[in-house]
Formats: C-alpha cells, sequence, structure tokens
C-alpha cells in the first residue's frame, strides 16, 4: 500500500525563525524547525524527516509539496550535482549542501514519486502540514518547544501485532521454553515505564549494547523528537 504524505516547511522572516512537518493523518504527523532559517530549509528538512520516518516500511511512497524547489533539486538536479562535485551548472556551490546529500542518501532504494500541490489552496494534506509547520516555526520564535507529534506510528504498530501474535502462540506451546523465542516488545505502554520506579536495585548497574537496524533507529529518533528527549533517553525509557 502507498504511503500518501504531506511535507511542507515555513519561515517567519526567511531567514528567520523556522519549522518543517510532514503529515499523513492525525496519527501519523511530525514536526520540528530551528530558531534560524530559510523556508527552503524546512521545505528540504520536511522530506528528509519523512523519509527516515518511513525507512524500513517496504512501501512506496507519494510525497505531496507546494515547492518545486524541492521536488527538482530530487528529481532533476540533483544527478548533475553530484557529478560536478556538488557545483551548479555555472559552478557556484550547490545550497543546503548538508541537506541535499541526507536527502539523496535517504533516497537510496526507496519508492519515492513527487507530486506538486499548489499551497494555500485547500488541499486537505499540504493545509495540515503548513499548519504545523508554521506552528513549529512560532514557537521557536517565542523559544518555546514546538508541538513535534506522535511520529510515524504505523510501523510500530505492525511490530506491536506481530509482537502479540508471537507471545500467544508461544504461551500455548507445549514447552515453557517455547515462550523465550517471542521477541521483547520495541516499544513498551506508558504504564510498564513506572512499574519498579520505586523498588531498591538489588544488583549493579549493568552496561548494554544493542544494535538496532536502521529502520529502528529511524523509528527511536521519531520516538525521542516527539518526547523531546535525546535518542539514548528514550532507548533509556524503553528499557
Amino acid at each position: 500500500m502507498t504511503i500518501i504524505a504531506a511535507a511542507d516547511g515555513s519561515a517567519l522572516g526567511n531567514p528567520g525563525p523556522n519549522g518543517w512537518a510532514w503529515y499523513i493523518d492525525d496519527a501519523n504527523w511530525a514536526a520540528g524547525g530551528s530558531p534560524h532559517g530559510t523556508n527552503n530549509q524546512g521545505e528540504l528538512q520536511a522530506v528528509l524527516e519523512l523519509l527516515r520516518a518511513t525507512a524500513g516500511t517496504g512501501e512506496p511512497l507519494l510525497i505531496m509539496c507546494d515547492s518545486k524547489y524541492v521536488i527538482d533539486s530530487i528529481t532533476k538536479w540533483m544527478p548533475g550535482w553530484k557529478r560536478r562535485g556538488w557545483r551548479k551548472a555555472d559552478g557556484a556551490p550547490v545550497l543546503n549542501r548538508e541537506l541535499m546529500e541526507s536527502l539523496d542518501e535517504a533516497m537510496r532504494g526507496r519508492d519515492v514519486t513527487f507530486e506538486w500541490v499548489k499551497g494555500h489552496a485547500g488541499h486537505g494534506l499540504n493545509e495540515a502540514a503548513d499548519e504545523r509547520a508554521n506552528g513549529a516555526a512560532k514557537a521557536y520564535q517565542a523559544k518555546q518547544e514546538p508541538r513535534r507529534g506522535p511520529g510515524f506510528t504505523r510501523g510500530a504498530d505492525a511490530v506491536d501485532a506481530a509482537l502479540l501474535t508471537a507471545t500467544a502462540v508461544a504461551a500455548s506451546a507445549p514447552s515453557p521454553a517455547a515462550a523465550v523465542t517471542a521477541a521483547a516488545p520495541l516499544w513498551a505502554e506508558a504504564s510498564d515505564l513506572l512499574d519498579g520506579l520505586d523498588d531498591e536495585a538489588d544488583v549493579a548497574p549493568v552496561e548494554l549494547h544493542i544494535a538496532l537496524s536502521p529502520a529502528e533507529l529511524s523509528r527511536l529518533r521519531t520516538r525521542a523528537q516527539s518526547q523531546g528527549v535525546s535518542l539514548e533517553e528514550a532507548l533509556r525509557r524503553l528499557i
């Protein structure tokens, strides 16, 4: 099934406090920004964050943008820029090179289609993304934390459903050892995070090393952003 999303950016002053947002539906969206940036940077960041959030889904992605600059940069101009060492045809350096390189990497192996839509014309997804991007820019202007959204929750829901099925199968197996083979949940319920906090630790702290796939890392990064914490803290909360 194709994931259909809108990505948009906003800047107050251009440059000035800026915001970015991508939107699929009310349960799947994210926003952020910076104290100083341009509208184009917000637009590019929105697409980049959407690509990162949906990495590993294996589903085609349709991205709706009201910025022809963003669409043409990724679909038309980028191959030539790369051949010339990230320089334009006139020899001038490509603007926003760091974002462009990150987008080039995030696009590899993805089935992504872009569709231009007219901004501020009543397009539902575009209006939702614009509202959230502008809200993030205004939050940075006011030196406040923006609404970051739930992130991409579809992947987490699918994992949770698979884990519940695996747990049920393991519980019905004749051997108790079968339960050990069920994978541990990737995300914990909020109530689970409170269990045992008042208990005294009876063992010394343990250093834990966990290998994450790119898709898992992307989901963890999105969850950390939505909670306003670091990657390490988000992972620590899950444990």
